[in-house]
């Protein structure tokens, strides 16, 4: 049996604004929508969903997020995860420039889940992978 990772789905509290995050990091925006109807309602779960939703992709082709900004219901804010609590956590790229990337995400943009960037990797001329580390 063969299986791909078609998307991750992000609930945002700002469609735009999230888009332009991403979009500046390299992500292409692929198609926006509003959706709803029964067909929504059954695929999240929730009855009269309402949302506003855009697909992006990766440069090479092989990320998707799909994004999307509930009109009805309300969104819930929740807090963020701790790190032993069980759900999801993080969605990580790899980038080529980690002080292009981290000059980008600090563009007015406040980190919400975390203090501080570190890098992994070994070597400056590999793709180098940026993620938050964990918050105390």
């Amino acid at each position: 049996m063969s299986i791909k990772l078609e998307n991750v789905g992000i609930a945002v509290r700002d469609l735009d604004e999230t888009i332009a995050f991403f979009t500046d990091l390299g992500l292409t925006v692929l198609g926006r929508d509003t959706v709803s109807g029964e067909w929504t309602d059954t695929a999240v779960g929730l009855d009269g969903n309402h949302a506003k939703i855009a697909m992006l992709q990766t440069p090479d082709g092989n990320g998707r997020l799909e994004l999307f900004e509930y009109i009805h219901p309300d969104a819930i804010e929740t807090n963020p995860t701790q790190p032993n609590e069980i759900g999801m956590h993080r969605v990580a790229f790899s980038v080529d420039d980690i002080d292009e990337a981290l000059a980008i995400a600090a563009g007015g943009t406040a980190a919400t889940r975390c203090a501080a960037w570190r890098r992994t990797g070994t070597s400056t001329s590999s793709p180098t992978s940026a993620a938050p580390a964990a918050s105390s």
